[in-house]
């Protein structure tokens, strides 16, 4: 029970966070014309099914991780993929620059999450302890990336404190394995 309200909760905390995802400068204090506020709800609408694949195939992941099952390394690249397809969804109004930094910065919390999770699963204290500190400074970049392109709607303590937990949450979770 508790696990599942754990998946719930980070599922929750992923889609508040890029459901709400505002282009640069957020609402202004006129209103945004019909084809403003439909190209608005467009990308809010790809960001949402964007980070619920997020959530998706990271589960599917670390079921395939965990188990040590055949479809790991599909799994794998799939949402490695998705972290691609969140960072080029954000370079029509960020910029390629930013959307590539998105990208690295995804790619690199999927990459230490795996290693979180294979030093849980064989118990080796030492490169756990190194993993989650690799994931603790990723966690610090992106809420710093995210702090910069949107503050308004992504202010950087925030985002430190909502990864932060997540990271904290997973990495609780893994010791169960």
């Amino acid at each position: 029970m508790q696990r599942q309200f754990l998946r719930l909760s980070l599922t929750v905390i992923f889609l508040a966070l890029f459901s709400s995802f505002v282009m640069p400068g957020g609402s202004s204090a006129s209103p945004l014309d019909d084809r403003e506020s439909s190209k608005q709800a467009a990308l809010h609408d790809a960001m949402r099914k964007l980070w619920e694949d997020h959530v998706t195939w990271t589960r599917v992941f670390i079921i395939s991780a965990a188990g040590d099952l055949p479809d790991k390394t599909a799994a794998t690249n799939r949402l490695l993929q998705n972290q691609v397809d969140i960072g080029n969804a954000i370079k029509p109004y960020y910029g390629d620059a930013a959307g590539n930094q998105l990208t690295a910065l995804l790619k690199d919390h999927i990459l230490i999450a795996a290693d979180v999770l294979a030093a849980a699963k064989a118990n080796d204290q030492a490169k756990l302890n190194d993993a989650n500190s690799r994931w603790s400074a990723n966690a610090d970049q992106l809420a710093a990336f995210l702090g910069k392109a949107n503050p308004k709607n992504w202010p950087e303590a925030e985002m430190r404190q909502m990864l932060h937990d997540q990271t904290r949450a997973e990495i609780a979770a893994r010791r169960n394995l």
